[in-house]
């Protein structure tokens, strides 16, 4: 049976724009809805194998069903410009892929998609209509079916029953019923899925239920009485017309040939790059020839070009592996595992690959039913030892900061890391996902094996070495595939900025930071046990001083019991409330009911104290690698945005410092015997860097004379010198000082302050008199975040504001604020990054024992044997002021002591 693809071209028009936040070429033009609606077309060309196809998008104008109801979409805003601008290339790019566009005066898509639909059923053609609008769901039939490509649901008669609750058929009586806000069709008011379905479950049909209304109670019940004049024409218009006289029909669409020249045009001046560079080279990839199975490989059709995977099983074929990666100029591998801990994980095996759409997969230790003989496991490694060892050799992975750890764990050192994907990924849009398979759909337009597909997951999933052998090497082999074109895709996007971020910063750190994992740090057992005891006793006293509190025992850790007592018992003032509209007993509101009542505030401690002994004092001594004797957290490159590393596993960035007990816990981090740690951070970093950014000449005149900077704005805005302040003035002033750097407004100041709105605005005022060049840069700063889409870091680096241009204030607002504060954290993030890097070139360089064993936000902790002692404290805190020079100068500060603690 042939098959007619129906696209509605509408639906993915807006949900592109909608879905893709600010997504522009070098000249500023927005290609967000072009792309997303390109990107799905290609994917369907090449998973749905069409006979006819056509893209169906509304055309200018009204409809028939505004005759009937004036009001129909009368709710609906005017089309965004941006997105306006947009229409004609997305018509031009969908006739170049080969679809016939089609617009029909006076009729909406879904009619000419309903009615091409129904003429396809009776010539005998079955139709895959592709759209994200419900409301094609009720021409589902065993010749039609529904899929949405964003994301990745297909329905047929039992899919549209299971997603909401009734059959095709009677998708028209529950639209009727529940309305349709998006098109201004009134339903029956209060009534929503859930009683729609019940109501149609107990009648059978709309009609019934118009039928037994006077049998229905309650509200709703009445409310359907008072609606049944309405629902024949609710009916009306949610019902997709399949009779509409249309000029063409199925046998009519066949593909039309592909515009290659139209296409590069598109491609090239929306700045399309890998679409360009595939289409470029399309001519090469289809010469390709077609590659037959082998008995010892795997090798399947793949959409563009043909993929060759090979499982290698014998010394031979691994010989001419190693004969193809030593001649490679660049070597994709990726290892396969039996654990996700990098300290721990051992090899099942490794994927090779050299070339698109062409890999291998060694297995080494899997044990499958009936797995065929593998190459043992030392073979393997000590075949590919010289290599993976010679920095000659150059490497490429995702993420092989991981890899390199489970190398490491079978006493191999990875050299010669050129390239890693995540971190390409990263600098280029730190906004958005990096996993391969996020990364591949992306760029590559490719659907990937996700781990779950071959795995499983939950108390049901396997280990990967217990997958057969066929599915191993289709997926291992796919990563390294798939890894090698993300790179070819990604690298060349990078311009000069980001090509230095990511090759002078984040590949050079990325070595340093799993050294530091590597190395680990040292902690106390025992003292952290005796505080997880003492932090236990603090808390059973606590708990009953809160029962006291409240008249009656109660679960401190239950926030339905505490809203109970708080606000139904003790009649507490309901500060704001739950999405389902009970009062929220969250930390915002136990800290301001704090202020007035000891309850709230015992049960603050309780919390504060019950994380610390859970997190820090319970878990840590468990955290220890029963081979190094240490606890090894790791650090996360591409999380931030802002291009600050994230700690985890023990998160050692969230330690609390501003209580005893939390700083305690940083006193079970111990040096090594006839060793000391030495910290050393930053001096008001962020701080320098507002000045250097805004180049404002009071503030970079304090900074010049190394006055304290906060006594020191304290004086520009009170009027006074610096030596008349008070210490509550100097506290109004860091206020000031951190919190514009935040994007903080009057409103914000004055609850901090706990003053009143106008004299934190009096304050703020005076700030910017006093410094006009940070009102300035501010100012400058939102404008060039709303024309370009992000800011960036004195070193380039690019931080996106997906929200800047929202339509929610709120949220715009906030992107705002984020676009201000951005470049400031970022740089800050840059230069620790670079101070790592000075600091253990210097290490190795000097051939020191000294290792650096914690970086935690502007902080690096080392571990200094005592005989490098005084060497390092007099040259740590130069290396991380020398490893930039701005228009302040930057200070770093060092401490020494047995425990991290005591250094910092």
């Amino acid at each position: 049976m042939k098959t007619l693809l129906l696209i509605d071209g509408s639906s993915y028009l807006y949900r592109a724009f909608h879905a893709i936040q600010n997504l522009r070429n070098s000249a500023g033009e927005p290609t967000n809805a072009l792309y997303g609606v390109v990107n799905m077309l290609r994917r369907l060309q090449r998973e749905v194998q069409a006979d006819y196809s056509a893209c169906v998008f509304d055309a200018k104008g009204k409809t028939f069903r505004d005759d009937w109801y004036p009001e129909y979409k009368a709710n609906r805003p005017p089309m965004p410009d941006d997105l306006r601008c947009q229409i004609e290339p997305v018509h031009a790019a969908v006739q170049a892929l080969g679809f016939n566009l089609l617009m029909i005066d006076g009729v909406e898509a879904d009619d000419v998609i309903g009615t091409l639909a129904q003429q396809a059923w009776q010539a005998g053609i079955k139709t895959l209509v592709s759209t994200g609008d419900k409301d094609m769901a009720q021409l589902v039939n065993e010749h039609v079916t529904l899929v949405n490509t964003m994301t990745d649901e297909t329905l047929d008669i039992d899919g549209v029953l299971q997603k909401f609750g009734v059959p095709p058929e009677r998708i028209i009586d529950y639209l009727t019923l529940i309305g349709d806000t998006v098109d201004n069709v009134p339903g029956v008011p209060k009534v929503g899925p859930k009683t729609a379905v019940k109501w149609l479950a107990e009648y059978q049909s709309l009609d019934n239920i118009i039928a037994h209304a006077d049998k229905i109670g309650g509200v709703v019940g009445q409310n359907l009485r008072d609606t049944l004049e309405w629902l024949p024409m609710g009916r009306k218009l949610v019902t997709i017309k399949c009779d509409v006289a249309l000029p063409v029909g199925p046998a009519d669409l066949t593909w039309r040939p592909r515009d290659d020249a139209t296409l590069i045009d598109l491609f090239t001046r929306y700045e399309f790059k890998t679409w360009l560079r595939e289409l470029k080279s399309a001519a090469t990839v289809q010469a390709a020839p077609t590659a037959q199975p082998e008995q010892s490989g795997f090798a399947f059709d793949a959409p563009e070009a043909v993929r060759h995977y090979e499982t290698v099983l014998t010394e031979a074929q691994l010989n001419s592996w190693l004969d193809k990666i030593r001649a490679a100029e660049l070597t994709c591998i990726d290892t396969e595992t039996n654990s996700l801990d990098p300290m721990q994980a051992q090899i099942v095996g490794i994927s090779l690959s050299v070339s698109p759409h062409e890999g291998a997969y060694i297995p080494v230790a899997h044990r499958s039913p009936g797995v065929v003989p593998q190459l043992g496991l030392s073979l393997v490694l000590d075949a590919l030892r010289p290599w993976l060892e010679d920095a000659h050799y150059k490497k490429l992975g995702q993420n092989l900061k991981y890899d390199q750890h489970v190398l490491a764990n079978h006493g191999i050192s990875l050299r010669g890391v050129a390239h890693d994907t995540l971190l390409q990924s990263y600098v280029l849009e730190s906004h958005k996902t990096h996993n391969m398979d996020d990364l591949a759909a992306r760029h590559l337009g490719v659907k990937t094996i996700t781990f779950e597909e071959i795995c499983g997951k939950g108390a049901k999933q396997i280990g990967f070495d217990e997958v057969d052998l066929d599915t191993a090497t289709r997926y291992s082999a796919e990563d390294a595939d798939i890894t090698l074109q993300l790179h070819q895709a990604l690298y060349p996007q990078l311009d000069d900025k980001l090509r230095h971020i990511y090759e002078q910063v984040e590949m050079p750190v990325r070595e340093v930071l799993f050294k530091i994992e590597r190395q680990g740090v040292l902690i106390d057992v025992q003292k952290l046990q005796q505080q997880s005891h003492e932090l236990g006793q603090a808390i059973l006293a606590l708990e009953a001083k809160a029962h006291e509190a409240a008249g009656q025992p109660f679960n401190l850790g239950s926030p339905k019991q505490i809203g109970e007592i708080l606000f139904e018992k003790l009649q507490l003032p309901v500060v704001k409330k739950t999405p389902k509209g009970a009062p929220s007993t969250d930390e915002d509101v136990l800290e301001k009911l704090a202020e007035d009542y000891p309850l709230p505030k015992l049960i603050l401690q309780h919390r504060s104290l019950s994380k610390l002994k859970s997190t820090y004092t319970d878990k840590l001594p468990l955290m220890v690698n029963s081979r190094t004797g240490r606890v090894h957290t790791n650090y996360a490159q591409a999380v931030a945005v802002t291009g600050r590393l994230a700690s985890n596993d023990p998160n050692l960035q969230n330690i609390p410092v501003r209580t005893a007990e939390g700083r305690r816990i940083r006193e079970a981090f111990i040096a090594a015997p006839g060793h000391h740690l030495i910290s050393a951070d930053y001096s008001q970093i962020e701080l320098r860097i507002m000045a250097h950014l805004s180049g404002d000449d009071n503030l970079l005149a304090a900074f010049a004379r190394g006055e304290d900077i906060h006594r020191a704005t304290a004086a520009e805005v009170f009027g006074l010198t610096p030596i008349e302040v008070t210490s509550e003035q100097r506290r109004y002033a860091k206020a000031i000082n951190f919190g514009l750097i935040y994007g903080m407004s009057a409103f914000g100041l004055a609850a901090q302050l706990e003053i009143e709105r106008s004299a934190a605005q009096m304050y703020i005022d005076r700030y910017f008199a006093r410094y006009p060049g940070v009102k300035a840069y501010m100012d400058r700063t939102r404008e060039t975040a709303k024309q370009q889409g992000y800011v960036e870091t004195v070193f380039g680096r690019r931080l996106w504001l997906p929200e800047i241009h929202s339509s929610q204030a709120m949220r715009r607002q906030g992107a705002e604020r984020a676009a201000i504060n951005a470049p400031m954290q970022g740089t800050a993030a840059d230069l620790i990054k670079l101070a790592m890097i000075s600091v253990q070139d210097w290490i190795e360089r000097d051939q020191l024992a000294t290792r650096i064993i914690m970086q935690v936000h502007d902080e690096l902790v080392l571990e200094v044997p005592d005989a490098e002692l005084d060497q390092v404290r007099m040259r740590l805190p130069e290396l991380m002021a020398g490893v930039a020079e701005l228009k302040v100068p930057l200070v770093a500060d060092a401490g020494i002591g047995q425990s991290w603690e005591e250094a910092h």
